[in-house]
């Protein structure tokens, strides 16, 4: 299964930034490939999301995600085009607080036929975008 870890430094105390990876429904405002996030359940901390994002096609997808303290949130597949999807955040406060040491982590696994050599070109290339996308996106928010 590929697997990237990457970490980023974002000029926002670590709640703005959770309060950006939360608002699921505005994820297609600032990351480019996801077409659709819908909120399918929430209950607290936890939410059941339903995602679209075109990458080379249109994938589908829906991911049980559970907010386990305030710096910290994993995710798991409930169903859709991958046999596995799992992985998280967890954020750092740094600068005293006023910035944030952000861990992204990511397990794929395709439940069609893909070239082992593809599907890590697109989580090893498409990381340092998406995080890239909440670094803006969050200190644009501030």
């Amino acid at each position: 299964m590929p697997a990237a870890h990457r970490s980023i430094l974002v000029k926002v105390p670590p709640d703005r930034l959770m309060a950006v990876i939360t608002d699921f429904a505005a994820y297609p405002r600032f990351l480019p490939e996801m077409e659709e996030a819908t909120v399918v359940r929430q209950d607290g901390d936890v939410w059941v999301v339903k995602f679209a994002v075109r990458v080379v096609r249109r994938l589908e997808y829906t991911l049980r995600l559970e907010r386990l303290t305030p710096t910290r949130l994993r995710w798991s597949l409930v169903e859709g085009m991958f046999k596995a999807n799992n992985g998280g955040w967890d954020l750092t406060p740094v600068a005293d607080g006023a910035q944030t040491q952000a861990e992204y982590d990511i397990a794929l696994e395709i439940g069609m036929f893909v070239p082992g050599s593809v599907l890590k070109t697109l989580v090893e290339s498409s990381l340092p975008a998406t995080l890239e996308a909440f670094r803006r996106e969050a200190e644009a928010r501030g």
